[in-house]
């Protein structure tokens, strides 16, 4: 009866998204507030439905209710609670519930929290929202009905795939969602200004909170992937430049100019038409993502079983929403105005040299993502993209962006003086040098590119700590007028340093962990010691043990470094009622670097194949993701609670305007 329940909830959302996605649009262009308020109400009614249908299929993972066909292919009795919840959305069914519950929920929150958005604006934000739902709903209802029964119902289930049953994927997932669906919102925002005809800097102020959230939780997500494949998959990776991560990749980077530019369409009102096609494409990334994963199109360890049907659906949607959203953007683009002028020297000049190359970032992960596809497609050899093509061309485009970044926040608006630049720069400069030379000499000459990156971080990193030191005159004024000062900035300003203070500090840990790597895979055993970056590792014994839903192989082992001893245990599962096996390794974490360690197969009856990596400065790649996120939601609190204020004017005196993005 639950599930019946859950499957009658989701039908009535669909019906009352279809009608949100007519009458607001009616009221509006009626001026008619009764059809407009529609809007308020049928977004929090379409939010509530969804999440009873949510909670149904949550409460038959958690009973094991067998007799639904998705709990039956991802549940067993004997998996943990956490697993049986996260169950709920390890799956293509499951997970497309959680897309549309997530969908509804920001629809929701534009409409309790958005009431100080013009109530046009709102109406149609809302419509083009449910529009999105619409389709959605429709594809879960006709081809990926979550409760789905199953007669006989079977005894026991199959359980969830072993690679997701981690506390990283029980997350991961989630934050990923709330990002994807949540540049729904930039895209409903552009559409309705497009419909009104008008995007100005009042229409950014209301925007972005959503916008940033939607990156900030992406930005989490992405980061939580990277730490799972890190510990999870025991190849001592964490970013392959895979299909799917790929996916994530790409909203992310369009995403991020998207937040450059609507701040200055915001500050400016400038680069207007440019930020409203920023909206549409970064939500088609979004899209492109949902059908990468579903299609079957392109492998990965982490997509989605193969269905044809769905794959062609999901392609629709794509089609109707980029391909609607574009052509209303060729027809009523020209409306919306051209914007202020500025100067090449100026913070918008770097923002929009900001988005160009982002913008061609993006463009190059789509052709190494899709160019294997195509050229199946058109019957030649099949071929594969990897690490080598990006390395060859994401970084190099990537460099000029770090550079980039260091200038914009200390930039003025509309126009500055150039020769102020090198002043404004001079400590990062010095400093990026300074560690790239002393790099390059503690090797020999011989690390150049590794200098280069060192002093890029650098030049990050304090650049970043230069916004906060100009804007509290750290240096040029009594320490306690800093501190007041500094007590006293706005949140956007620290939004804008922990940003690219994050980036900086992961650049950093990229870095450490890819060129300063070590790696060696040795055969031991119980009792046998091998050196190894510094460290001696001995095999102290070799135990059988039961998990809850697994049996496990765990060898143990003490590491000896300078004096100091520890002890690590990784382990090899095997999951019988999937009949699979993973790795768990062991990693010694500092934040200097970190020591890994994951054990293989046997090399004979004796000896196990141990696989053993140093890795320097590799948390500092989480850390700084943690401070990037940090940054989007210290800017979207500050936006949002300062979202009826008044837009602020230039200051054309002082080193740098107030900032409230990155």
């Amino acid at each position: 009866m639950v599930a019946e329940i859950g499957r009658f909830a989701l039908i009535l959302s669909l019906m009352i998204a279809l009608a949100q996605s007519s009458l607001p649009l009616i009221g509006a262009y009626r001026n008619d507030r009764r059809y407009m308020a529609f809007g308020d109400t049928a977004a929090i009614a379409q939010f509530t439905f969804i999440a009873l249908a949510f909670v149904c299929l949550t409460d038959a993972f958690l009973r094991s209710d067998f007799s639904l066909a998705v709990v039956a292919s991802n549940s067993h009795t004997a998996k943990p609670l956490l697993y049986k919840i996260a169950g709920v959305w390890g799956n293509h069914e499951g997970s497309m519930l959680l897309w549309v519950l997530i969908l509804a929920a920001f629809g929701a929150t534009i409409a309790i929290f958005g009431r100080v958005i013009p109530e046009t604006l709102r109406a149609r934000t809302l419509a083009i929202q449910a529009m999105i739902g619409v389709g959605f709903l429709a594809f879960i209802v006709f081809t990926s009905n979550p409760f789905a029964r199953l007669d006989p119902a079977p005894l026991q289930g199959a359980g969830l795939n072993p690679l997701l049953q981690d506390p990283g994927l029980a997350s991961h997932p989630p934050f990923l969602y709330l990002g994807y669906v949540g540049f729904s919102t930039a895209f409903s925002f552009a559409i309705a200004a497009l419909i009104e005809g008008r995007a100005d800097s009042v229409w950014a102020r209301f925007a972005r909170p959503w916008i940033l959230s939607a990156w900030s939780f992406l930005t989490i997500g992405i980061m939580l992937g990277s730490l799972w494949a890190y510990y999870e998959l025991g190849w001592g990776g964490f970013w392959f430049w895979d299909p799917v991560e790929n996916a994530s990749l790409m909203p992310w980077l369009l995403g991020t100019a998207l937040v450059h530019s609507a701040l200055v369409v915001e500050r400016r009102h400038t680069l207007v038409k440019w930020t409203v096609l920023l909206g549409i494409l970064t939500f088609s990334m979004s899209l492109i993502g949902t059908f990468v994963v579903r299609s079957g199109v392109l492998t990965s360890v982490h997509a989605f079983a193969v269905d044809p049907e769905r794959g062609v659906f999901i392609l629709a949607l794509l089609v109707i929403a980029t391909g609607g959203g574009l052509g209303l953007y060729a027809w009523r683009a020209p409306r919306l105005g051209e914007g202020s002028g500025f100067e090449v020297f100026s913070r918008e000049g770097t923002l929009v040299l900001n988005n160009m190359l982002i913008v061609t970032l993006t463009a190059t992960v789509f052709l190494g993502t899709f160019y294997p596809l195509f050229i199946d497609l058109i019957g030649k050899d099949k071929i594969s993209v990897g690490p080598p093509f990006y390395a060859l061309t994401f970084i190099p485009l990537a460099i000029p962006v770090f550079i980039a970044m260091v200038f914009g926040p200390l930039a003025r608006w509309r126009k500055d003086e150039k020769a102020q630049w090198p002043v404004r720069v001079g400590p990062a400069l010095a400093g990026a040098a300074l560690l790239a030379v002393v790099t390059a000499v503690a090797s020999g000459g011989k690390d150049i590119v590794a200098a280069l990156l060192v002093g890029i971080s650098a030049w990050l990193i304090i650049g970043s700590l230069l916004v906060l030191g100009r804007r509290i005159r750290a240096g040029a004024a009594p320490w306690q007028t800093s501190l007041q000062l500094a007590l006293t900035l706005p949140r956007g300003v620290y939004a804008v340093a922990a940003a690219h203070l994050g980036i900086g500090l992961l650049v950093l840990g990229v870095l450490g962990a890819t060129l300063w790597k070590e790696e060696k895979v040795s055969a031991m055993g119980v009792g046998e010691s091998v050196v190894f970056a510094g460290r001696t590792v001995k095999l102290l014994s070799i135990e059988q043990g039961e998990g809850p839903n697994y049996q496990m192989q765990r060898a143990v082992f003490t590491v000896t470094q300078g004096g100091r001893l520890s002890t690590l245990a990784p382990e090899r599962r095997f999951y019988p009622d999937r009949e699979m096996e993973t790795t768990e390794a062991a990693i010694e974490s500092s934040l200097l670097g970190n020591f890994y360690l994951a054990t293989g197969s046997e090399v004979n009856d004796t000896q196990l194949s141990v696989r053993m990596y140093s890795h320097p400065l590799a948390i500092w790649i989480w850390i700084g993701g943690a401070v990037m996120a940090l940054g989007g939601l210290l800017a979207c609190w500050g936006t949002r609670t300062q979202v009826t204020a008044p837009v602020a004017k230039d200051v054309a005196t002082g080193p740098a305007s107030p900032a409230t993005a990155g």
